[in-house]
């Protein structure tokens, strides 16, 4: 990884990257939902796209037909000149690399990615959820990865899509604004010089620290889960999620989990909005608590609930949100038990142990840090 004296030497390398406009070489790991819809569209506007993607058949379609169909609130073909399953090939000449698979993965490919990255090279991921580039960063370290790369941390995915088939998506929105934050955080203004030619909807965060406890979904997605799980069970899902799911009991929960979040961002010095304040911006939601915010969501009608609670809202949300937002509160000694009552339920329901495999201080790389080291860790490098 980049030595503190080599950033001057970092920001020169992204200044020319910036000036290649729309020569610049975007690879976009992952073809789930997400990933297909960036790559097309990244295709549409002209940039030169390669893939990665661990299960190669996936990328059958994309290969034979040269790329991606987009439809929604964008539409065309997206060509897609590389999709291959061998990583070390993806990266090749890539000047951003955009993760765009769930964050269980994101430590994994961090290891796979090491051997490859290039001096110069942005990895974005899609999103980080909670403490994604400081786990990322502390991964590429032990795996010894000496390129100049700068690692940042999207706070939430920028589409709402669905893939219809392997070479094809649907775009249904795209954010107005999403904060990402470089790990320093420094040298964002200079990465949203790279990336705003694509993505104008990336905005700057203040750290990453702000991008990992700005996580909503870690509010709503296990509890309201798992405190539904026999209706999910009994039904399959077949009801509203957050417009039935939610009960001035369900909520009060919610809103505990969220107080402990608030607590923890206050302690680290982080300035960030309640789910009831994220709601009443982001949607337009109305209410004066979060049971009546919630079901005053326009947006969420006819949204179901999961098929089952083995899902992402679970295998996702509670190892790589909650875990660590439970173990870095532990760091500072502050109490979260809310918090770790949803782990614990997650942990019995589905026979696992989280804690054991989720995100944690030290696969974060900060055990042990006062708030000042970690401060300076995050702004400074």
């Amino acid at each position: 990884m980049v030595k503190d004296t080599d950033w001057e030497g970092v920001i020169a390398q992204l200044d020319r990257v910036a000036a290649k406009g729309k020569k610049m070489v975007w690879c976009v790991v992952g073809a789930g939902n997400g990933g297909i819809a960036m790559a097309g569209h990244l295709g549409i506007i002209g940039f030169p796209v390669q893939m990665y993607n661990r299960t190669d058949e996936h990328l059958n379609a994309i290969r034979w037909y040269g790329g991606i169909d987009i439809e929604g609130v964008v539409t065309g073909f997206g060509s897609v000149r590389l999709a291959s399953a061998n990583i070390g090939e993806a990266l090749e000449g890539a000047d951003v690399i955009m993760i765009v698979t769930p964050s269980t993965a994101h430590y994994n490919l961090a290891a796979l990615m090491a051997p490859f990255l290039k001096d110069g090279q942005i990895v974005v991921l899609n999103p980080g959820r909670t403490g994604g580039a400081l786990e990322f960063r502390a991964e590429l370290q032990r795996q010894k990865c000496k390129a100049r790369v700068v690692v940042v941390e999207a706070q939430t995915f920028v589409y709402a899509s669905r893939m219809i088939t392997r070479n094809r998506a649907h775009i249904f929105s795209i954010k107005n604004g999403v904060p990402v934050s470089a790990l320093p955080s420094f040298l964002t203004p200079v990465v949203l010089k790279v990336i705003d030619l694509a993505f104008p909807q990336f905005i700057a965060g203040s750290n990453v620290l702000a991008t990992s406890l700005e996580n909503i979904g870690a509010v709503f997605h296990p509890a309201l889960t798992l405190l539904n799980a026999g209706w999910i069970e009994s039904t399959g899902g077949d009801f509203e999620y957050y417009l039935q799911g939610i009960s001035p009991s369900v909520a009060r929960v919610l809103q505990a989990i969220d107080d402990e979040r608030l607590a923890l961002a206050r302690a680290l010095g982080i300035r960030t909005v309640s789910a009831r304040e994220w709601l009443y911006l982001t949607y337009d939601s109305a209410g004066d608590d979060l049971c009546t915010a919630i079901r005053s969501t326009i947006a969420y009608a006819g949204i179901k609930a999961p098929r089952s609670i083995d899902h992402r809202y679970i295998w996702e949300d509670v190892p790589m949100s909650l875990v660590p937002m439970a173990s870095i509160a532990a760091n500072y000694g502050i109490e979260t038990p809310a918090i770790n009552l949803i782990i614990d339920l997650a942990n019995l329901m589905l026979g696992q142990d989280y804690r054991a495999n989720g995100r944690t201080v030290r696969s974060l790389g900060i055990e042990g840090m006062s708030v000042e080291e970690l401060h300076r860790l995050v702004t400074e490098g």
